[in-house]
C-alpha cells in the first residue's frame, strides 16, 4: 500500500478509537463528578458505552464510585488501537510496550479531556445566556473537582476567577511529564 493510504487507515483508526475512548472517559467521570445521569448527554454516554462496558461489569463490580469495567474497557479500545496501528506501520511491537504506549496514550487522553473541558467552561462562561443547557451542565459538573482546589489557593481577582488558567497550566506540565514517557 501507498504510504498515504496507510496514513489514513492510521488515522481513521486512530480517530475512531479516541472518540470512542472520549465517550467512555466521560463515563468514567460522570460518577466522580456526581453529574446529573438524567440529563440527556449522559443517557446518550450511557446508551453508547453500555454495549461494551455491560458484559465487563458482570465479571468486574465497580470498586467504590470508580467504574473498573469501564476502565478495563477503555483500556482495552486503547490496546486495541495502539495494536493496530502498530501493525499497520509495520512495528511488531512486545506486548510491555503496547502496554505501557496504551497506559500513557490513555492518561494524556484524560488530560487532554479535561484540558478542553476547561477551555469549553471559559468560553461558556463568556457568552451564557444563563438559561439551562444540558451541554453546559455536563461540562460544568466534570470541571468543577477539578477546579475547586484551585480556587480555594487562588482567590479571584477584581471579580475574575483566574482558577482555570492554573488548572491549564497544571495540565499542560503533566501532559509534557508524561509525554517523555512515550
Amino acid at each position: 500500500m501507498a504510504g498515504g493510504a496507510l496514513d489514513a487507515i492510521v488515522f481513521i483508526v486512530d480517530a475512531l478509537a479516541r472518540l470512542y475512548l472520549l465517550v467512555l472517559l466521560l463515563r468514567l467521570f460522570l460518577p466522580l463528578a456526581r453529574a446529573d445521569f438524567h440529563n440527556p448527554l449522559a443517557q446518550a454516554i450511557l446508551k453508547l458505552t453500555s454495549p461494551l462496558v455491560v458484559p465487563v461489569r458482570r465479571i468486574l463490580p465497580p470498586v467504590g464510585r470508580v467504574d473498573t469495567a469501564t476502565v478495563v474497557v477503555a483500556f482495552g479500545v486503547q490496546y486495541l488501537a495502539v495494536f493496530i496501528i502498530a501493525l499497520v506501520e509495520g512495528i511488531r511491537p512486545t506486548i510491555l510496550s503496547l502496554l505501557v504506549a496504551s497506559a500513557v496514550s490513555l492518561v494524556l487522553l484524560i488530560f487532554n479531556l479535561f484540558f478542553w473541558l476547561i477551555i469549553i467552561r471559559i468560553i461558556i462562561s463568556w457568552v451564557s445566556s444563563g438559561g439551562y443547557n444540558p451541554a453546559v451542565a455536563m461540562v460544568y459538573a466534570l470541571t468543577e473537582p477539578l477546579l475547586r482546589p484551585f480556587r480555594r489557593i487562588i482567590p479571584p481577582i477584581g471579580g475574575f476567577d483566574i482558577s482555570a488558567i492554573f488548572a491549564l497550566i497544571a495540565l499542560g506540565a503533566l501532559v509534557r511529564l508524561f509525554m517523555g514517557l512515550l
